[in-house]
């Protein structure tokens, strides 16, 4: 088992607990630093700070929309959606893609306009302990987001932490562009601003390309497709394994494969084979829902057994 690679799965009620936990996190700590770098903007005017500001909004926006998003995807399956809700995830990325791309757009316009018409900044020190507090709340928002990815795999609370890890970029470039023009170069308060705005046109295309491999049905990363196959292979009677097809949709996991069997064996005893098979692929992934069909040796063409 690749245990590196793969994250560690927890059954769908604790894993959904995790990730409602870290959005009601996320929403909060955007919350704060909307209050915070709004009141020291408007007594420095740093564009900079404005860039920062700007982000935790769309912060904010997205941590809501993925709220609802994760909520809806935790509902149970229903008579119109058999496989769930998980997808909401996927469309919720791409929300928070557009919500970062428009700010990104309206920075790059901001930025232009003050390395055109420089500005003085009136107030440095409300802005910097502000900058401080935004790095500080952000690192520890950052480590729990990756506590929780790495126990749910969630496409929605990666491109929650996707921004995030953004923001500190955003507020660690504040912070130097603010200390360049304390000491003469007050052009680098705009320089950055432009350079951040770029950063985030380039995370939101990160987030879009993950959502796009969600909706798509993109196949469960090789290390694990080679632990399910493993697992498979190694159950007594199973003489190969073939045909193997994943997915994930949200915290559910989805897994189709074909066992070849002896030819002479009876019903009950490939039923059984089976269900060897299904508890020991569960074991694994918790919560997963297996579909295994059953195929005598003989059957099955060399091609089709590479395959």
């Amino acid at each position: 088992m690749n245990d590196k690679t793969s994250p560690l799965r927890l059954p769908p009620e604790e894993a959904g607990r995790l990730m409602r936990l870290a959005t009601y996190a996320s929403v909060s700590v955007a919350a704060v630093l909307i209050l915070a770098k709004f009141a020291a903007w408007t007594q420095s005017g740093s564009v900079s700070l404005l860039a920062s500001l700007v982000d935790s909004t769309l912060d904010a926006l997205a941590s809501l929309v993925n709220l609802f998003a994760v909520r809806h995807s935790l509902s149970p399956a229903d008579r119109e959606h058999r496989f769930g809700h998980g997808k909401a995830e996927a469309l919720a990325a791409l929300g928070q893609a557009a919500l970062i791309s428009a700010s990104a757009v309206f920075l790059l316009y901001e930025s232009v306009g003050r390395l055109l018409s420089p500005v003085e900044i009136q107030s440095y020190q409300s802005a910097v302990w502000v900058i401080v507090l935004a790095i500080a709340m952000t690192l520890g928002l950052l480590g729990f987001q990756r506590y929780v990815i790495q126990r749910t795999d969630s496409t929605a609370i990666k491109a929650d932490a996707l921004h995030y890890r953004s923001d500190l970029l955003v507020n660690t470039s504040v912070l130097l562009a603010l200390a360049l023009s304390y000491w003469g170069w007050p052009g680098f308060d705009a320089l950055f601003a432009l350079l951040i705005a770029l950063y985030i046109l380039y995370s939101a295309w990160e987030i879009v390309r993950g959502a796009f491999d969600h909706l798509m049905d993109r196949e469960l990363p090789d290390s694990e497709r080679q632990d399910i196959l493993l697992i498979a292979t190694s159950q007594s009677g199973v003489r190969g394994v073939h045909d193997l097809r994943t997915r994930r949709s949200g915290t559910d996991t989805f897994m189709q494969m074909h066992i070849e069997l002896d030819d002479d064996l009876q019903l009950l005893q490939a039923h059984t084979i089976a269900e060897q098979v299904e508890a020991a692929v569960l074991a694994a992934f918790p919560g997963a829902e297996v579909i295994i069909h059953l195929d005598p040796l003989s059957v099955v063409g060399d091609d089709v057994r590479r395959h």
